[in-house]
């Protein structure tokens, strides 16, 4: 079997959740390898609507192992949350485990987070505020608090105090909160950890000995490439890297344990905060692509900006996660815009052409796309389960996508339930197995 990772290939909100929660079906253990509660996954199986936020897409599946691995940041109230909704809905959860050496989000970082943004004011991120950044800021820093550390009360109320510290000024607007006090903070973290000492674990150790006897794992990323803190179009990015690089460091495994990267894309894009969107619409069209697609954040609700595909970005992606297989979610969403557009190259705002992404932010931020036209497609597609099935146009554009980015696809979205789906039986071995 094999190890595969599956990581957003535009600004995230591509539909990692459903193609993960396909595969966990065959998987043996699936693991979530960055990122916090900034990231929102929507399942739609048997007519119900999942919204997971730090649970691995794989937890729907009974009996699967789901790993919540070290590189992610965990909000423990956000954790305890989500893990009592699904056993209220029947959902068995004694195979979550999470890394003892993942970092908690703490109400100081949420803090923070609101603080920082405030202070940018028009020149805002966009975060979603949750802490995110502020707890990989500590991370690296190394004042961080782990999981592990909830399960001993003496180095957790030290760690606070350490990290406390150099925050008192940056603080100073919320010092009579009383989610400050160094006892109510301890005794509210000491209360998670009760609640989550079954699921702490050396969760490297139990991942590797999946890979060592040949069980298939799947390294399950959030937000997508384009928001990488390195790779991105920094500084409206995420605080870590949904790459597929990271998979290895955020589950604790080696560059050998991975045989395929499949990158998923909607058949358009879309973007959530601010930065560069080459390909953004706006007005009319672009209300319409938002409302059929749904296009409103899964944590947040906040509505996303949309705009036609780039392959400009996508081809980036592709190389920078060498990726074997794509996924394009969403087609479904295109019947009846006609022509489609792509872009295919970037226009600077002194005129120069670039066929390739820019590195240079004041290049990037005044980019417009280059698009050709294809014919496009009025019928309703979400009952097809095979390309013969779906009108010409449509396999066409399939086919421009493919060979311009250079990476097969192995899987179409036609729809939001998982069976919406079509398998192209190109792409990886995984791909052409399911598709059998």
């Amino acid at each position: 079997m094999s190890g595969i990772v599956v990581v957003g290939a535009q600004w995230g909100d591509e539909g990692k959740g459903k193609v993960t929660d396909m595969l966990a079906e065959r998987a043996d253990a699936i693991v979530r390898f960055q990122g916090g509660n900034n990231a929102g996954h929507t399942i739609v199986r048997d007519g119900e609507t999942w919204k997971l936020h730090l649970m691995p897409s794989g937890i729907l599946h009974p009996g699967k192992l789901c790993v919540i691995g070290n590189g992610v940041v965990v909000d423990p109230k956000v954790l305890t949350d989500e893990l009592d909704e699904l056993r209220h809905r029947g959902v068995e959860t004694k195979s979550l485990r999470i890394s003892a050496n993942a970092h908690l989000i703490m109400p100081y970082h949420m803090m923070l987070d609101h603080a920082g943004e405030a202070k940018l004011g028009k020149l805002e991120i966009g975060t979603t505020r949750r802490g995110i950044g502020p707890c990989y800021a500590d991370k690296a820093a190394r004042l961080g608090i782990r999981v592990q550390d909830l399960l001993d009360e003496k180095i957790l109320k030290k760690k606070i105090v350490a990290a406390l510290d150099p925050k008192r000024s940056s603080l100073r607007p919320y010092a009579r909160d009383p989610r400050l006090d160094l006892q109510a903070m301890s005794e509210e973290y000491l209360t998670y950890g009760h609640v989550l000492e079954p699921y702490i674990a050396d969760t490297s150790r139990l991942v590797l000995q999946r890979l060592d006897r040949g069980d298939m794992v799947v390294f399950e990323g959030a937000q997508g490439a384009m928001l990488d803190i390195d790779h991105g179009t920094y500084p409206f990015v995420t605080s870590s890297n949904p790459v597929a690089g990271a998979a290895c460091i955020g589950a604790g495994v080696g560059p050998k344990d991975i045989d395929e990267v499949w990158g998923v894309a909607k058949a358009y894009v879309t973007r959530v905060g601010a930065g560069p969107f080459p390909t953004e619409l706006d007005g009319p069209l672009a209300e319409e692509m938002r409302e059929r697609g749904g296009e409103y954040g899964t944590t947040t609700g906040r509505p996303r900006r949309v705009g036609w595909m780039d392959l400009v970005a996508l081809r980036y992606a592709a190389r920078l996660n060498s990726l074997t297989s794509l996924a394009i979610t969403k087609l479904d969403v295109l019947a009846g815009f006609d022509p489609i557009r792509a872009c295919v190259r970037y226009r600077g705002a002194e005129g120069a052409e670039f066929d390739y992404f820019p590195y240079h932010q004041t290049v990037l931020h005044h980019a417009a796309g280059e698009y050709v036209e294809l014919a496009g497609f009025s019928e309703d597609i979400s009952a097809c389960r095979s390309e013969s099935d779906l009108p010409a146009p449509a396999r066409d554009y399939l086919e421009f996508v493919a060979d311009f980015v250079g990476v097969p696809i192995a899987l179409v979205g036609v729809g939001p339930s998982r069976d919406q789906v079509i398998w192209t039986g190109d792409g990886g071995d995984t791909a052409i197995r399911l598709a059998a």
